[in-house]
């Protein structure tokens, strides 16, 4: 797969198959956001893998998953994430940028995941007071997001935006998420 596939292939997953993760795999995949750009190469950015069951069970009830997709959003039991990825922001460092530096590491996460054949989804939705209490997170850490991790257990594709951003699943239970087009969002030398 070259860098164009992964990019198109890169799409958000809900439903994972409850195989284990290798250990090096997700240590690899927090290597890969540690080298992404830092504005004045601050690097603010820490993470915490999760990826014992018992914790992870704990952690799916403080995401928020699918608004659009109402009680189909968040994954059933049996097809909920084997993983997870939380990344802070730690405030001691004055970053002028951890936000973006968050944004740039986190693609390097969903990327390099997508190159492994790991399924990712990318969660802004977080109870970030229980989960600082379950991880133990200090003070001094702002929880930015956190990534879902997990084989595949749904297919996701990219459809041409007609209207609406609302994604939908059809009756084979496949998730369909209009794009704009290229010509509408792109200008040359102007607007």
């Amino acid at each position: 797969m070259d860098i164009y596939e992964i990019i198109k292939k890169r799409r958000t997953i809900r439903r994972f198959k409850q195989k284990e993760i290798p250990l090096e795999l997700l240590e690899k995949f927090v290597d890969m956001a540690r080298i992404a750009p830092s504005g004045a190469n601050m690097q603010p950015l820490e993470y915490i893998i999760v990826n014992d069951k018992k914790m992870v069970e704990q952690i799916f009830p403080l995401t928020g998953w699918a608004g659009y997709l109402g009680k189909d959003g968040p994954p059933p039991e049996g097809q909920r994430p084997v993983a997870y990825i939380v990344v802070l922001i730690n405030k001691d460092i004055k970053s002028p940028t951890p936000q973006h530096d968050s944004g740039a590491a986190i693609e390097n996460i969903l990327l390099s995941a997508i190159y492994e054949g790991i399924g990712t989804c990318w969660i802004g939705s977080v109870n970030r007071e229980k989960l600082r209490e379950i991880l133990k997170i200090p003070e001094n850490y702002e929880i930015d997001t956190i990534v879902a991790l997990g084989y595949p257990d749904e297919e996701s594709h990219i459809e041409e935006f007609s209207g609406s951003v609302k994604y939908w699943k059809d009756e084979k239970g496949v998730m369909h998420v209009p794009k704009r087009r290229l010509k509408d969002i792109l200008h040359y030398n102007k607007f």
